[in-house]
């Protein structure tokens, strides 16, 4: 066939299947620690344990760690990363329920102020998924400054303590996101292809799916929002946005570790990017 020929519509919807279906298929690997967990979710809220629901939950997760840890699944520096999300998420699980803002129905030994330490393993899969994703789609990013996007992830987390007290500034935040993202690009290798897309977009993206793991978790009994004691309905869409700003300080972190590692800005083949890091920081390329 001719250089310039049409590419043939039948073959050309057969490229698109397959891209979808790679692309599917990668994500659900990069998710095997957030499935796991919900599978653990699942069977503990229909089958009855010798011991509390939360006290077995938080076995399974510790469990599913050390297992895709052992088996290579997951480095130790994912693990490492694992743990630190782990914290970051206890900590906010801790005050949103002393404010009221959901609950833990069920009992167990091993809570903390109403909160059960197993609850941190589900911002832990985000932690994870991100870490997977990364190696999987050979992510890069270009046009990406750490510093700026640190800050503004620390006060996105920060706000969700804050603004309790003092005025809600998700908004603020999320624009200024969008301002510091303008021209940010996340490449990924999906069936040999590389392609790209805004990393604001990408974080849309995750939010969205977030929402819908909430939505399950909440319908599994794992906890639940005031409006959900009586009977069980779909979390607020608002809350997609405060995901998808959680996001952004796992990403963060996350591309700390992936530029003391090198694989952080694009590789060969991603569109060069001139800006520069420190006085010494070098092209991004």
């Amino acid at each position: 066939m001719p250089a310039d020929a049409p590419e043939n519509p039948r073959l050309r919807l057969r490229n698109v299947v397959r891209l979808l279906w790679v692309f599917a298929w990668t994500n659900l690997t990069s998710l095997l620690f957030a499935i796991l967990i919900f599978i653990a979710m699942g069977v503990t809220d229909v089958i009855d344990t010798p011991i509390a629901r939360y006290d077995l939950l938080l076995i399974a997760g510790i469990t599913i760690t050390a297992v895709l840890w052992a088996t290579g699944y997951e480095t130790t520096r994912e693990v490492g990363v694992v743990l630190v999300f782990h914290l970051l998420g206890l900590g906010l699980e801790i005050f949103k329920v002393h404010q009221g803002s959901w609950t833990y129905p069920d009992v167990g030994v091993t809570m903390i102020a109403g909160v059960p330490l197993y609850s941190g393993f589900m911002y832990a899969a985000v932690g994870s998924y991100i870490c997977q994703a990364w190696r999987r789609f050979d992510l890069r990013v270009t046009d990406y400054r750490p510093v700026p996007m640190t800050i503004l992830a620390v006060l996105a987390y920060l706000n969700f303590f804050t603004h309790h007290y003092f005025w809600d500034l998700r908004w603020v935040i999320a624009t200024a996101f969008v301002l510091e993202m303008r021209r940010t690009l996340v490449h990924y290798t999906v069936a040999e292809r590389r392609l790209r897309m805004p990393l604001a977009l990408a974080f849309v993206f995750i939010g969205f799916f977030l929402w819908v793991a909430e939505n399950m978790g909440t319908f599994l009994g794992a906890w639940q929002y005031p409006d959900q004691e009586q009977i069980w309905r779909a979390v607020h869409v608002g809350k997609l946005g405060s995901w998808a700003l959680l996001v952004t300080l796992s990403f963060a972190l996350i591309a700390t570790l992936k530029q003391y590692e090198g694989t952080l800005y694009g590789r060969h083949g991603d569109r060069p990017s001139v800006t520069r890091i420190g006085r010494r920081g070098g092209q991004r390329a």
